[in-house]
């Protein structure tokens, strides 16, 4: 990826999630009670919930907010039963698109997603029609001016599996899921502040998209994005400004 629009997709959805934060919180509570029913509710031992609890740090959400999702998660109080459910699909040009959804109605949620691909171009695909091209992978991304050698340096130490300069002088550290904790705590204390710091579907390809096509493309996420089921949204596109 080119790295201006690195650096521009992560203000734009820095700007996008300061703009709804409400429905960033309710999208946390879902991950966070997920979680805690999964893993449990000790941070310490369950890193997915470690990781939802810091976003909700970052989201700036009341802790008693995340407490009570904590509580419901681990079956002190009865609430919503969501599910994970992931669709894939295809965007402009074939592009690719997976959408992790959290839903109490799976009748509901394919509905939606279906007539938001449909709607703006796009089809939906099978199941793993598209997943394998994308990585399950921890992702920490350092802006430009970044010290390379240093952080190169902690990285490889704290088990990163990889580091990648973009054009920009930005940086790129990748590393498996299991070890994004421990990977996170190696940087930070090694003075290392990531710009964005989260497990993701990395693409092995990516697709720049630039005039009308991006355009298109842009309202598909969009709309993908704010269905209320909607988790995350991951693209090979890349939307040039």
């Amino acid at each position: 990826m080119a790295g201006h629009s690195k650096w521009a997709n992560i203000k734009h959805k820095k700007a996008a999630t300061d703009a709804k934060r409400g429905k960033i919180w309710t999208r946390l509570i879902k991950e966070i009670t997920v979680a805690a029913r999964m893993g449990g509710g000790d941070i310490n031992a369950n890193p997915r919930l470690r990781l939802a609890m810091d976003k909700a740090a970052d989201a700036n959400m009341p802790k008693d907010n995340v407490q009570r999702a904590i509580t419901r998660g681990t079956g002190g109080d009865e609430g919503t039963n969501y599910e994970e459910v992931r669709y894939e699909g295809y965007g402009i040009g074939g592009a690719a698109i997976i959408v992790d959804c959290m839903t109490d109605n799976r009748v509901r949620t394919v509905a939606e997603v279906r007539h938001a691909f449909s709607k703006h171009g796009g089809n939906m695909g099978t199941e793993n029609s598209v997943s394998f091209m994308f990585k399950h992978c921890g992702q920490f991304l350092f802006a430009p001016g970044t010290d390379e050698a240093k952080l190169m340096e902690a990285a490889l130490e704290a088990g990163a599996e990889d580091i990648v300069a973009d054009d920009e002088g930005g940086f790129e550290v990748l590393c498996a899921p299991n070890d994004f904790a421990n990977v996170k705590d190696a940087l930070e204390k090694a003075g290392f502040k990531a710009e964005v710091a989260e497990i993701i579907m990395k693409p092995a390809t990516e697709t720049v998209f630039t005039g009308e096509d991006a355009i298109r493309m842009q309202k598909l996420l969009d709309a993908l994005e704010n269905l209320d089921d909607t988790q995350e949204v991951y693209t090979n596109a890349v939307i040039e400004e």
